[in-house]
């Protein structure tokens, strides 16, 4: 049976070098994002380029629909071997950190940490029985590194990761992987570089970053499962 990789947050950018970095190696993909239309288009463009993939559309944003989602994945690939996660939104939801409020976060929290969290709840058991997979995780940088006026999404994240980096620690010797790639730039192609530099022309200059090269990164994190992190492009952490 091949393997299979679900890539949640499937889009322009990471979602498809993902998809075409793992079909290379042999992986069927499942397709998951809100929009149908953008989805049939990937799946049709990696089937030209020999990969086997489908599309499932989900609102991220709702954990309670993950057991019916992570069902329809194994109902058409049988399983699910590696699980990517990094539905990056078009614009990330930051605010000053003195005007956070309790609502703001409540907005937020669902799609990025309570669905990350259920759905590896879903897929683990049966990793771990078949000794065998991998969770990853895509984040941004404000994750790691907290600035003035990028709060928000980053204190949820941040707490993504030290869930990601306790999981990582736990899963040590059971043959299943967890680990996430800190994104420290623009990634290109991707719809939330093309909205915000459309937004302030200004952002076109700030550095961007390859997907293909992120793909690479969740490539080498699951090969070689030496660390619970890669930050990339490498930034220098005070």
């Amino acid at each position: 049976m091949s393997r299979t990789i679900a890539i949640f947050g499937a889009g322009s950018g990471l979602g498809t070098a993902v998809a075409r970095r793992f079909g290379r190696e042999g992986y069927t993909v499942a397709l998951v994002a809100r929009r149908r239309e953008p989805l049939d288009a990937l799946a049709s463009a990696l089937a030209e380029e020999g990969i086997d993939a489908a599309p499932f559309t989900a609102d991220l944003s709702d954990p309670a629909a993950v057991p019916a989602l992570i069902d329809g994945i194994t109902g058409r690939f049988g399983r699910i071997d590696v699980v990517e996660y990094a539905p990056i939104g078009a614009s990330a939801p930051f605010v000053p950190a003195a005007e956070l409020t309790a609502d703001a976060l409540r907005a937020i929290v669902d799609l990025y940490l309570y669905t990350p969290v259920e759905i590896t709840r879903a897929v683990l058991p049966q990793m771990i029985e078949r000794g065998d997979g991998g969770i990853l995780l895509g984040q941004g940088l404000s994750a790691v590194l907290a600035a003035p006026g990028m709060s928000g999404v980053g204190p949820v994240m941040a707490a993504a990761r030290n869930w990601i980096h306790s999981l990582n620690a736990e899963l040590a010797g059971k043959g299943v992987y967890a680990g996430t790639v800190t994104v420290a730039a623009w990634v290109e192609g991707s719809l939330g570089h093309r909205l915000a530099s459309q937004a302030d022309p200004s952002l076109g200059g700030n550095p961007t970053v390859d997907p293909a090269e992120l793909a690479e990164q969740y490539w080498d994190l699951l090969t070689r499962r030496d660390r619970a992190e890669q930050i990339f492009p490498p930034v220098h952490l005070p």
